[in-house]
Order: C-alpha cells, then structure tokens, then sequence
C-alpha cells in the first residue's frame, strides 16, 4: 500500500472492537490533546474508523482524515470531516500536529510517506507516531490485518530523522503487553481476531497497570513504539 492508493483495509472487524478498547482509546487520544494548540491544523494519517478524528472533529478542531479504504472513508465524511485518500494532496506546510496511529506498520515504502509527513507540516510542527513493536511479537494477526513489519526504536528513529524530524521523545509502550503477546505467541498463535471478552478485561484491568510500568521499562520494551518528534525549522 501507497500513501494514497485505494484498497480495502482487511482488518476492519479488529478496528470495531478496538472501539471498546476505552482506556487504550483514551490513552491515545491523551497523546494527541497533549500537543494541540487550539488554532491548529490537524491531521490523522489512516483515520480508520474515525475514532479519534471524530472526537476532534466535533470539539471544533480543524482536522483532516487521511484513510485509503473508500468505505471507512465514506464514514468519516458522512462525520462531515474532510477525509481524504492519500496525503499527496495536501498542501506542503499546511499543518500544525500530524498523528498516525498503528498505521506505518502497513505501509511497505514508509520512508515515502515519511518524507510526505514532512513536507506537509509547517516547521516546527509536530509529530507523534505509534506502531507495534519487536519482530519476535509477530502474529497471526499481523499476517491478517496486512503489517510489513514491527518497529524497533533505532529504526524508527532513524526512518524519521532522514525525513528532518527532530526526535522529542521515543519509548516502547504496553510492557506487560510485551510479555502477553509474546506469551500467546509462544503458546501456537492459534488466531487472528480480538478476543472481544479478553481485550476488555484487559483494557479494563491491565493496560492502565502496563502504562504505569512503563515508567520504569519503556526505555527497554513494550508491545508498541511511540516516537513525538518536530520538524526542524
């Protein structure tokens, strides 16, 4: 998959149950309030379902959607959010905050689209990225839903650093996440959709456990990667 091309995004069903993902949701979403100024122009590079451009949308943040699949974008329209197939069209240094959430992961030549996330952003304009990490948690599920690969820290740094992105801040995420994932992978990988009982009782009860040791292991691992980097001025 390009930045822009068409295609239909095969894992849909996993995006509607990661909706009930609440403080996982909000967690990411408190990336992204953390920050917007209230004046800036925002863009969320593969909206999916929409559900942290919707939120943004309505609370009067000028927000565009960059989301590939015809119907998911279809949604976010109907939102009455500007959404749209691919970021080519989109003026260089016309943003002020870019957020992509789980999305470079599906990108073969994310170089590319780095380089695009970079043009598009005024100097000095923000970027926050999250994807999964570490090769050895590689599932099933990353089969399906159409993943080229999982992040480690130096790669990714390095990716966004060649594109002019100062690095802010980069550290691993979820580190009990680490250790279930790679559990269950260990034990037969027997699927690929989300366990929709086990997501909210882990949402529930281990997620907000996982942020907090974070503090202590993000430097080391964690099942996704976060980076917050600007564009040089």
């Amino acid at each position: 998959m390009s930045a822009g091309d068409e295609f239909a995004y095969s894992g849909i069903e996993n995006l509607e149950v990661m909706r009930e993902a609440v403080n996982y949701n909000r967690y990411l979403s408190s990336l992204v309030t953390s920050q917007l100024n209230p004046a800036d122009r925002v863009l969320d590079f593969g909206a999916g379902t929409g559900t942290f451009a919707i939120p943004l949308h309505r609370s009067g943040v000028s927000v565009i959607a960059i989301e590939p699949d015809a119907n998911l974008r279809s949604r976010l329209t109907g939102f009455g959010i500007d959404a749209r197939p691919g970021i080519e069209a989109v003026a260089s240094e016309s943003l002020d905050l870019i957020y992509t959430f789980n999305v470079l992961e599906h990108i073969e030549d994310d170089a590319a689209v780095a380089g695009e996330l970079a043009r598009t952003l005024k100097p000095g304009g923000r970027l926050i990225v999250y994807v999964p990490a570490f090769a050895i948690l590689w599932t099933a599920m990353d089969r399906k839903v159409g993943h080229f690969r999982r992040y480690r820290r130096p790669g990714l740094v390095a990716l966004l650093a060649a594109s002019g992105f100062r690095i802010v801040a980069a550290d691993y995420v979820d580190s009990v996440g680490f250790f279930a994932t790679l559990l269950y992978r260990l034990s037969g990988d027997r699927g690929a959709d989300i366990n929709r009982s086990m997501l909210r009782l882990y949402d529930r009860f281990v997620f907000p456990l996982s942020i907090l040791l974070d503090r202590f292991l993000a430097r080391f691992l964690g099942k996704n990667l976060l980076v917050v980097a600007d564009k040089d001025r």
